[in-house]
């Protein structure tokens, strides 16, 4: 097998490898700034150079030639080499910082050169904290400069488009943003203008960076030159907490990061996942963050005369949610499940009225025809279409949901605003008694005779299934007015979690939302009703559902950690660029 030594260990591999994506596959680290594994390699930052070169070996014989004290002869290549653009060969020998002094003095060069020009405006730059720039200054860099002239000032806080900010001075060339709009998204909208220490990206005259997919750029960029105008100045990394979840936005179910502080979700970025997404997320879909701060439904309401709603306590919501159950025939309710819910939420919420006599639950699709555009973003609108699929929730249209609404005297929907997407009419639901499980206030809240608050995905662990078949999980991210951070393990804790205190202006208690997890509202409702139903935790519905439905066998949460997910045997279709 092909070998090569790094920094005198020598490893096995097998295939085309580069030197640069080897070493970090390896737990090896060299610093860069330029190289993105998912696209094209320029070599121009000129950040991860090594000393490289290759063992001899007798051209007759083809055994390796030795020196004197018996050691193979190297043939070191003439200059240090970028590692990202040197192609392993068998054989090969290679210093990096950790070894070559050489190599070390490089890149310690390269940074000081990148620095000249670069302003030094880490307290307020959006990008401090998260920096590779910063970073990889204080471990590889100068301890001073050289560079005593002024400074060449760029053009600053330019609004490229509707979404991104250029802070062209503090740009290092790397070419990342520009490669991603010719590589990934296809859209060319921006290019390198001017040469040497003057130029920076930006798009042609007139014309604006509104690329769907424009925000992955401020993602990439390591230095902080371009930023995400609805997220600039809001605030530091350092003060948020990181969440893995699931976009809920549309059907291919992105995997992203939630960035939450004082309880509030303040920006989404996309989360690394091969099988899913790639590195990447469309723009529309970080909008999903104001969905989880903004017009919640917190506490139950119910419509007391006329359209007037008013807030009720919990136990008079669900006296009065059981009492309307008490009065109507079982036939006469009508469930609607909802796609935009989670598989566990979709399942208790079918079981528990089955449980009373309910017939099954139905459910409409969301998909808007030639709205997707073959790679991030799907006709579909919802996350968990296809869970709905499997749990064998009937699939209705628009005319078979308002025929089965008007032969229902209670109708009882879950999470989904049916007004709002032209399924329903608000006349279409006069006449039943409709109670609404919502996390948002909507149009749908609003012809309801009772609404009770649930979580949404950034505030419980639950399961969805993706267009391709993939089930993948979310982790809370949100304390409710009944969760601690503190409690549960699975919520992050950042460092004001851990040494803020309730006088810290970052503690806000208005934050948090009254509101419950589908089950748990169900437990206290079937409590009442002296129903045998009750969950302790959302993994304990997954294991009940993997046991009963074939086609989740074998699924669990821990499978969805390790895995990153998990292909359901149905349909799979592969992440395509355009």
């Amino acid at each position: 097998m092909p070998e090569v030594f790094i920094d005198g260990k020598r490893y096995e591999f097998e295939g085309d490898h580069m030197a640069l994506q080897y070493m970090l596959d390896q737990g090896l680290e060299v610093p860069f700034f330029c190289y993105h594994p998912s696209m094209s390699i320029p070599a121009n930052c000129r950040q991860c150079m090594v000393k490289a070169g290759q063992y001899m070996k007798n051209d007759e014989t083809g055994e390796y030639e030795l020196d004197e004290e018996g050691e193979r002869k190297i043939r070191w290549f003439p200059k240090l080499q970028t590692s990202c653009a040197l192609k392993l060969s068998d054989g090969m020998v290679i210093q990096t910082q950790e070894t070559s002094d050489e190599a070390e003095r490089a890149q310690k060069d390269t940074l000081e050169f990148i620095l000249a020009n670069h302003p030094l405006d880490c307290p307020i730059c959006d990008q401090a904290g998260e920096c590779p720039l910063q970073i990889q200054t204080y471990k590889y860099g100068p301890e001073g400069s050289r560079f005593e002239v002024k400074k060449v000032h760029k053009p600053k806080r330019v609004e490229l488009g509707p979404r991104v900010t250029l802070d062209a001075e503090r740009c290092i060339n790397c070419t990342r943003c520009v490669r991603f709009t010719e590589e990934i998204s296809e859209s060319h909208q921006l290019t390198i203008v001017s040469r040497g220490d003057k130029n920076y990206p930006i798009t042609a005259p007139s014309e604006t960076f509104d690329d769907p997919y424009s925000l992955n750029t401020v993602d990439i960029c390591p230095v902080g030159a371009l930023t995400s105008t609805d997220f600039r100045f809001k605030a530091r990394v350092w003060e948020m907490n990181q969440t893995p979840s699931i976009d809920i936005s549309n059907g291919k179910g992105c995997n992203v990061d939630l960035w939450t502080r004082d309880n509030e979700v303040l920006r989404i970025t996309p989360r690394q996942n091969d099988h899913v997404n790639d590195y990447w997320m469309p723009d529309e879909s970080r909008n999903a963050y104001k969905l989880f701060n903004e017009n919640r439904v917190s506490r139950p309401f119910i419509k007391l005369d006329g359209d007037n709603q008013s807030n009720s306590s919990w136990n008079n919501a669900i006296e009065t949610f059981a009492e309307v159950l008490e009065a109507n025939d079982s036939s006469d309710i009508l469930l609607i499940g909802s796609p935009h819910a989670s598989v566990e939420e979709n399942y208790t919420f079918n079981k528990f009225f089955n449980l009373l006599g309910a017939p099954n639950a139905r459910f409409a699709t969301h998909i808007i025809d030639g709205y997707g555009d073959d790679f991030l973003i799907t006709d579909d609108q919802a996350p968990n279409t296809s869970g709905c699929r499997l749990l064998n929730l009937d699939e209705s249209s628009s005319s078979e949901l308002k025929t089965a609404v008007s032969q229902a005297k209670v109708v009882i929907t879950l999470g989904d605003d049916l007004i709002d997407r032209d399924v329903l009419s608000v006349s279409d639901l006069e006449d039943p008694y409709v109670v609404s499980l919502a996390t948002n206030h909507n149009e749908m809240t609003k012809a309801s005779d009772l609404v009770i608050p649930i979580t949404c995905v950034a505030e419980h662990a639950a399961s969805y299934v993706n267009i391709d078949g993939r089930i993948q999980r979310s982790f809370p991210a949100k304390e409710t007015k009944y969760s601690n951070r503190r409690l549960n393990l699975e919520m992050s804790e950042g460092r004001l979690d851990r040494f803020g205190t309730n006088f810290d202006n970052w503690v806000n208690e208005d934050n948090k939302v009254d509101c419950l997890p589908v089950w748990e509202f169900l437990n206290k409702l079937a409590e009442r009703l002296g129903l045998e139903f009750e969950y302790r935790h959302s993994r304990e519905i997954m294991t009940e559902i993997s046991e009963k439905l074939d086609t989740f066998a074998d699924v669990s949460f821990e499978r969805m950690d390790e895995e990153k997910g998990i292909q359901l045997p149905i349909k799979q279709s592969k992440v395509e660029q355009k």
